[in-house]
């Protein structure tokens, strides 16, 4: 299918790994390699239509606390989904004081403490929704998240095979499992990631992940197949969301850190700001920076 609003171009002609200042080990055939680069994600008109509702409700309406507590979270929900993080942050604390129990304003207040590597806030918040909800299977995901950036793989393992349990047929579950792994023991996080893909039962295109980190298809024949079957822009950009920070991780792995960088920079190009890829993708360049500042 033709995308009018997507082209395929070079990493070369984009100027990205061309003007590196340290150089990876793929770095001459990388600058050649073939992205798709399609129209980011707009701000949907309903979300600022709602937004606009919300915030005259809270402000002119007589209204319970209790429901002056779920207005501030669906707006915290809302400003989250339109990558406006710092607003929403505020209108979750304010529905946490108001309404002390709202498990997913937790669950949401501890993604934006990893976000910014507040490690020990994000771990209490989780803890937090967890306490209130022990079936509340995002606190662990998110949790296991936490502690695999804030470099605990041994605790997120645990979290992560929990999440994977629930649903065993989901890819991306596979996949940050396999993270977590590899963060342990690269050569059995392989052998069960193998025997994960094997077992799964049907072949969505999320499959092609988990292929590339196997070494089964390479990073271009990843690419190539992000627009087969898509049906519209909106499919194909979230596509190119996950695509592009699980080429960052992959290339990570491998330590080839300036490569892992602009894939995450195309994976926050998208402006998907709801997917975990997109969430993580900033976080992953912070920590990049980092380590190609050190002495």
């Amino acid at each position: 299918m033709k995308f009018s609003l997507a082209i395929f171009t070079s990493l070369a002609v984009l100027g990205l790994s061309a003007c590196s200042t340290t150089t990876d080990q793929s770095a001459a055939s990388y600058s050649q390699a073939k992205v798709l680069i399609a129209k980011p994600l707009p701000v949907n008109p309903q979300s600022e239509l709602a937004l606009a509702r919300l915030t005259e409700i809270l402000t002119k309406m007589e209204i319970t606390q209790e429901q002056r507590a779920k207005l501030f979270y669906d707006r915290g929900v809302i400003y989250d989904s339109v990558g406006l993080r710092g607003l929403a942050s505020f209108d979750f604390q304010r529905a946490l004081r108001l309404q002390p129990d709202l498990v997913d304003a937790y669950n949401f207040m501890g993604i934006h403490h990893t976000q910014r590597q507040n490690f020990v806030e994000a771990y209490d918040a989780f803890d937090s929704a967890i306490e209130l909800d022990m079936n509340h299977e995002y606190a662990y995901l998110n949790r296991g998240i936490a502690l695999y950036y804030g470099k605990r793989p041994q605790q997120a393992l645990a979290d992560l095979q929990r999440f994977q349990l629930q649903q065993q047929n989901d890819p991306y579950r596979i996949a940050w499992l396999y993270l977590v792994e590899y963060e342990i023991d690269p050569e059995l996080a392989k052998a069960n990631l193998r025997q994960h893909l094997d077992g799964l039962d049907h072949n969505s295109w999320a499959n092609n992940v988990l292929r590339l980190f196997l070494g089964d298809i390479s990073e271009q024949e990843l690419i190539q197949t992000v627009s087969v079957g898509v049906s519209d822009h909106k499919q194909l950009i979230d596509r190119l969301c996950e695509a592009y920070f699980y080429l960052g991780k992959y290339n990570q792995l491998v330590d080839r850190p300036n490569t892992s960088a602009d894939y995450f920079k195309l994976a926050l190009s998208t402006n998907v700001y709801e997917f975990i890829e997109h969430r993580y993708a900033e976080l992953e360049l912070d920590l990049i920076e980092a380590q190609l500042s050190a002495p």
